[in-house]
C-alpha cells in the first residue's frame, strides 16, 4: 500500500510539473497575464503580466490521480468523492470564466460579486443535496471535543452552507502572496493523506496524494517570484475541494478547524470593512491579513512560512477533534 501511494504521489507531481510548463510558455506567448488593482498593494505592481489560470492544471490532476488512486486502494470508486470532485470542478469552472472575462476586459475585475455568488450558493446547495440523498453513509456531526451529538437538519444544513460559501471566498481572498494558498493546500492534503490511513478511508488517502502531489509541483512555478499564479480558477477549485472533502473524514464539523486560517483571511477582511464603517479608521494596515504583515515589513516567503505553520496547528487540532 505504501509504494503504491508513493508511486501516485510522484505520478500527479511528475503530471503536474509537465502540464504547467508549457502553460506558462503559451499564457506568455498570448499574454494572458494578470493585472493589478490600482487600488491594490503597489509593490505588487512588478508581477503585472504574468501569467495566471494557473489553477487550470488543478481541474485536470487533482480528479483524475483521485479517482485512479481511490481505485488502485480500494478497488471500488466512492460516490461521496465523486460528488466532492464534482463541487471542486463547478467552482474551478466558476473561477475560470472570471479569470477568462478579467482577460477580456483587460482589468483585475472579472464576474461581479453577485454573480460569484448565485453561482456558488447554486453548487453549494446542489452538492449537499446529492451527498445527503445518493451518498453512501450517513453522516454523523459531533462538536469537536465536546462529542456533542447535532442532528442533521434545516439549521444544521444552514451553517454548513454559510460556512462553505465563507471558506470559499477566504480561500479566494488568501491568494495574494506567491505561494500562501498551494502551501496551505499542501498542507491540509497532508491531513487529508494522514487521516485517512488512520480511519481506513481509501477515496480520503488518495486524494490528499493528489492535492499533494499538484500542490508541490505548482509551487516549483509559484514560489516566489512567481512565473505563475493559480488565479481564481485554482483558489475557487481549492477552496471547494476543502470544503467538500471534509464530508470524507469521521466528522465534518471539523472543516472550520484545519480551514482556520482561510477563515481569518476572510475574516480580516470583513472586520476591515466593518471597522472602517463604524469609525472611519482601518484595523488593518491593509486587508486581507498577508498584506498587513507585507505592510509591516514581512517578506512574501516569511509569511507563507508562518501561515503554512498556522495551517499545521490548525489540522494538528482538527485531527485531535476526530479521535
Amino acid at each position: 500500500m505504501f509504494w503504491e501511494c508513493l508511486c501516485l504521489f510522484f505520478v500527479t507531481l511528475l503530471f503536474s510539473v509537465l502540464l504547467l510548463r508549457p502553460l506558462i510558455a503559451l499564457l506568455q506567448k498570448r499574454r494572458l497575464g494578470q493585472c493589478i488593482l490600482e487600488i491594490g498593494p503597489a509593490w505588487h505592481k512588478p508581477k503585472e503580466g504574468t501569467p495566471t489560470m494557473g489553477g487550470s492544471v488543478f481541474l485536470l490532476t487533482v480528479p483524475l490521480f483521485a479517482i485512479v488512486g481511490t481505485v488502485l486502494l480500494t478497488g471500488a470508486l466512492s460516490p461521496t468523492l465523486l460528488f466532492v470532485l464534482l463541487f471542486a470542478l463547478a467552482n474551478g469552472f466558476i473561477g475560470l470564466l472570471d479569470d477568462a472575462t478579467k482577460f477580456k476586459n483587460h482589468k483585475n475585475q472579472g464576474l461581479l460579486p453577485w454573480q460569484k455568488l448565485f453561482l456558488q450558493s447554486l453548487f453549494v446547495g446542489a452538492f449537499f443535496y446529492f451527498l445527503l440523498c445518493f451518498g453512501e453513509k450517513s453522516y454523523s456531526v459531533f462538536l469537536p471535543y465536546v462529542r456533542f451529538y447535532i442532528p442533521w437538519g434545516l439549521p444544521l444544513l444552514f451553517v454548513f452552507f454559510i460556512a462553505s460559501l465563507g471558506i470559499l471566498n477566504s480561500a479566494n481572498l488568501s491568494d495574494g502572496v506567491d505561494g500562501l494558498t498551494a502551501s496551505s493546500a499542501l498542507v491540509i492534503g497532508l491531513f487529508f493523506i494522514w487521516e485517512g490511513a488512520i480511519y481506513r478511508e481509501g477515496a480520503l488517502t488518495a486524494l490528499g496524494i493528489s492535492l499533494c502531489g499538484t500542490m508541490l509541483g505548482f509551487l516549483f512555478f509559484n514560489h516566489h517570484p512567481a512565473k505563475i499564479f493559480m488565479g481564481d480558477t485554482g483558489s475557487l477549485f481549492l477552496g471547494a475541494l476543502t470544503v467538500g472533502a471534509a464530508f470524507l473524514t469521521n466528522n465534518p464539523a471539523v472543516l472550520p478547524i484545519y480551514t482556520f486560517l482561510f477563515l481569518i483571511e476572510g475574516g480580516s477582511v470583513i472586520l476591515q470593512v466593518l471597522v472602517f464603517k463604524r469609525t472611519g479608521k482601518r484595523l488593518f494596515r491593509m486587508a486581507p491579513l498577508h498584506h498587513h504583515l507585507e505592510k509591516c515589513g514581512f517578506s512574501e516567503n516569511k509569511i507563507v512560512l508562518i501561515f503554512s505553520f498556522i495551517t499545521l496547528l490548525s489540522c494538528l487540532f482538527a485531527h485531535f477533534a476526530l479521535l
